[in-house]
């Protein structure tokens, strides 16, 4: 069985290669109903791969609620990896030295991208984020507001596509790179925003910055218990510290 988000896509790939199995879809509007039956279809001893039409299942991606669930119903999940077009950015960015936060599509809603950017505002590493064409120059505005004209981005467009581009500039400089041409807002883009200059905040008030900032956006999406796993997991900070602190901002009202 191959699981795909997108059947006819994934159709004409496998009769290209001669490929015979059955395909289920698996896009963001069914991924619930179709995690319960591919776990059955695991369960019969049935094998699937599961694939989606361009990047890593998972990854900003539908995928990840079926990967939850075949977990929690005790299969195997084994990951094939292919090109992945965050670490293909920030490899080309020059930023990955000293680590990355990835947080995916912005929200559509101004409003609630302007909230996700003022708490990435305190992350004291490069960010890299996923954007679509019709909404880019919205978002590069966004950043500016959020983040000031000097910090550098670098636009990576249709990565290990045949127009591909990847082109750093200040923020303040990049919405005029986007109107020199129109092919420059084409195609699907990862935008990878450089780490803030070196300032006299101590290592100690960095790791904290970054806590808060990565618990208040867990909190906004999470349960408490399931936050303050994952900000365990990503920051390897004690988790009677982080289930402290996930208290008192939920109490204080800052999530």
């Amino acid at each position: 069985m191959v699981a795909a988000e997108d059947t006819r896509h994934t159709r004409s790939l496998l009769e290209h290669f001669g490929i015979k199995a059955r395909l289920i879809a698996v896009h963001e509007h069914n991924e619930r109903d179709a995690a319960d039956g591919i776990v059955k279809l695991l369960a019969e001893g049935k094998s699937v791969a599961l694939v989606t039409d361009a990047g890593t299942p998972a990854v900003s991606d539908p995928g990840a609620r079926v990967v939850a669930a075949v977990h929690a119903s005790g299969h195997k999940v084994v990951p094939v990896p292919g090109a992945s077009a965050v670490i293909a950015a920030i490899s080309a960015s020059g930023e990955g030295e000293h680590g990355f936060v990835f947080h995916g599509f912005l929200p559509a809603r101004a409003g609630e991208r302007k909230r996700v950017l003022e708490g990435l505002r305190p992350v004291p590493y490069a960010i890299v984020l996923y954007e679509s064409p019709h909404r880019i120059a919205e978002s590069i505005d966004a950043l500016r507001e959020a983040f000031g004209d000097t910090r550098e981005l670098v636009i990576c467009r249709e990565l290990t596509k045949k127009f591909e581009t990847i082109h750093r500039v200040s923020l303040a400089e990049a919405p005029a790179w986007l109107e020199a041409d129109e092919n420059n807002s084409r195609g699907e883009f990862v935008l990878v925003l450089s780490a803030p200059a070196a300032t006299d905040t101590s290592d100690d008030d960095a790791k904290e910055l970054a806590l808060k900032n990565t618990l208040a956006i867990l909190l906004a999406e999470l349960p408490v218990k399931q936050a303050v796993a994952l900000a365990v997991q990503l920051t390897g900070e004690k988790k009677n510290r982080v289930y402290d602190l996930a208290l008192l901002m939920k109490s204080d009202g800052k999530t």
